[in-house]
């Protein structure tokens, strides 16, 4: 019996297809439609006047000197209600400021355009000298401090020296009055690059680097310094009212003010009330 042969048969079709030529329609028709909704609108020309002054203004503007800028018959009051809010939601924000307006970044993006800068500061040739007393003679209070460099330390020099992170308070000297120690920390010894407080340079080197004069005093020598954290026998340790120097804040506001207020007070240089030269 014959088998039954099947047949391809291609079948041309020229019309088009009339589901395809109503989605194009309408796809042209959605362009259409969101083209015209992106067209800008149409602004009062007093509103546009009112937004470019203040947009060029170097500096705040009061009404009065609006209203003089514009021409006569606008509201001033009502332009800068209406400019107000339609900025509140954007980026640049129009603010009043006392009597005044301008525009100003919005304040919930100031993160944005913040910008930290590294300000260097040259220390001063006392800050130097205390900063040198310290790291050959430590652990030195304020008064030796004062007695080696023969003049009075300003109250400043060493807060500077403090905040620069170079030097830190160690303990109290038993003495009367308990008077604070100082001395070198690890952020002196990575700026200037040393491995230990041990490697300043000493007495011969000091010379050949001709910062010492050619005669010095007799028995002149510099100290071998010494930074071990460990206390000397003369030193008391600190107590937590000591460590707030204005710094940074204290754990506990109470204790601290408590601490402060049962520590000794720190006796006055004799020649503190000499100016510094």
């Amino acid at each position: 019996m014959p088998s039954a042969a099947k047949k391809l048969v291609i079948v041309s079709n020229d019309e088009p297809d009339t589901a395809a030529v109503q989605t194009d329609a309408r796809i042209e028709e959605t362009i259409i439609v969101e083209a015209e909704a992106i067209e800008p609108v149409e602004r009062p020309e007093e509103l546009r006047l009112l937004e470019a002054l203040l947009f060029a203004a170097s500096e705040p503007l009061d009404e009065p000197t609006l209203v003089r800028a514009l021409p006569d018959g606008v509201d001033v009051k009502a332009g800068l209600a209406a400019l107000q809010a339609e900025y509140a939601t954007r980026g640049v924000n129009l603010v009043r400021i006392g009597k005044k307006w301008t525009f100003r970044t919005a304040s919930d993006l100031s993160w944005l355009l913040t910008k930290e800068t590294v300000e260097q500061r040259k220390l001063s040739r006392a800050a130097v000298e205390t900063l040198a007393i310290i790291a050959y003679h430590q652990p030195v209070t304020r008064a030796e401090i004062e007695e080696i460099r023969g003049v009075a330390t300003a109250a400043g020099t060493l807060d500077v020296l403090l905040k620069t992170g170079w030097i830190r308070p160690r303990g109290r000297r038993k003495v009367p009055g308990r008077p604070i120690t100082y001395g070198t920390n690890e952020a002196f010894l990575s700026h200037f690059g040393l491995e230990e407080v041990a490697d300043l340079p000493g007495l011969d080197e000091l010379k050949g680097a001709g910062l010492l004069e050619g005669s010095m005093p007799a028995g002149f020598s510099v100290p071998m310094p010494s930074d071990d954290s460990t206390l000397r026998d003369d030193e008391d340790p600190l107590e937590p009212g000591d460590l707030d120097l204005g710094l940074a804040p204290a754990p506990e506001a109470e204790s601290s003010a408590e601490a402060v207020a049962e520590a000794p007070a720190e006796p006055e240089a004799s020649g503190e009330g000499e100016s510094e030269k």
